[in-house]
């Protein structure tokens, strides 16, 4: 007896890539004896066998629902509006990683079930790959160049290329596919130039570039000399800093303490007493000196023009300072000879 049936059995694998749509074929032929509902029914197996099936879409009584599976909900739809012209497709719209999994269509009209199962594998186009070397650029040096995809589905494979020059790569290179490496062994000047790896994969491809300059070596002897050079020379600079400042600093030191033993040494400020002894003692030594007969015109002289302590003092001022102890000038160890001072009697003969 004829019964429903399934007729897209073709193709039961699909590999698309992140972001495509992908349409999974779910075609059927449906019998006279078929009298039941149509039910339609789109399922997620899970790659655990303890998991339940996810229902994803489904077609029945006439209408179909789709909000079973919230990680699909806006990208999935039925190919056909209609399902029961007897394509019951699934378009998965702007696919992700996460997509990859079994899925199942089964149809349902009593007495016939048929089902059908595809494999979908979403896959990552290589993104974000960068080109790096790794090693001194140096002539006679080994130098790897390394390639690498941030992104992209397994297995990828790299291959390198030259841009500039030759265009070949150096006879002595190696090249390692599946990481990416390329060793350039014992690197001459020759080898200078732009070089792209192109990584890709079964649904895609991504690309980078890097310039390489191979050089003489550096002369680290020289670099050594000169950092030992440098660093003499700055500690020399600050040893002679160290040192100036210092000798300020003893200088400085040298003439402060100059300074308090010359205020120390000078000689206290003669006291007026002792002023105005000398300034007597001054015109006793004079008038010794002079004869009787000139005499005459000092024995007047006003005892008034002496100085005294009176006298220099200026006037509202009483000085804080205690009175000199300065003793008196001895006069016989001066050297200075007494002289009488003579009088002069009623009738103008001295006496």
């Amino acid at each position: 007896t004829k019964s429903l049936s399934i007729t897209s059995v073709d193709q039961s694998m699909f590999e698309k890539a992140q972001g495509e749509k992908v349409t999974l074929p779910c075609t059927f032929v449906l019998s006279e004896e078929d009298e039941g509902p149509l039910d339609i029914e789109w399922v997620l197996i899970p790659t655990d066998n303890q998991k339940k099936e996810q229902i994803i879409i489904m077609y029945a009584v006439d209408r179909i629902y789709n909000h079973y599976y919230a990680a699909m909900t806006g990208r999935m739809q039925f190919t056909n509006p209609d399902p029961r012209s007897g394509d019951g497709s699934l378009d998965i719209l702007n696919l992700k990683s996460a997509d990859t999994g079994t899925y199942q269509c089964k149809v349902k009209k009593a007495p016939g079930v048929q089902s059908q199962k595809i494999q979908l594998t979403v896959l990552v186009k290589p993104a974000r790959t960068k080109c790096s070397i790794e090693g001194p650029q140096e002539i006679g040096r080994d130098i790897i160049l390394k390639c690498a995809s941030q992104e992209g589905s397994p297995l990828l494979s790299y291959d390198w290329r030259r841009v500039s020059g030759t265009q070949e790569l150096p006879a002595t290179s190696t090249l390692n596919k599946n990481t990416g490496e390329l060793l350039l062994k014992n690197a001459s000047q020759d080898y200078s130039g732009a070089y792209s790896c192109v990584a890709s994969n079964r649904v895609g491809t991504d690309e980078c570039s890097i310039e390489l300059n191979v050089t003489p070596p550096i002369n680290t002897a020289g670099i050594i000399a000169g950092a030992i050079i440098g660093t003499l020379l700055g500690l020399s600079v600050l040893i002679f800093l160290v040192f100036c400042c210092c000798k300020k600093h003893r200088e400085k030191k040298y003439e402060k303490e100059v300074h308090h033993e010359i205020r120390e040494d000078v000689p206290p400020p003669n006291s007026r007493s002792s002023t105005a002894r000398s300034y007597i003692g001054s015109n006793r030594s004079s008038l010794g000196s002079m004869s009787p007969s000139n005499m005459e015109g000092y024995t007047k002289t006003p005892y008034s023009q002496v100085p005294s302590e009176d006298f220099e003092r200026p006037s509202g001022q009483n000085p804080a300072f205690a009175p000199s102890k300065v003793a008196a000038p001895n006069l016989s160890r001066m050297g200075a000879v007494p002289v009488m001072i003579p009088a002069q009697s009623k009738d103008g003969s001295i006496v």
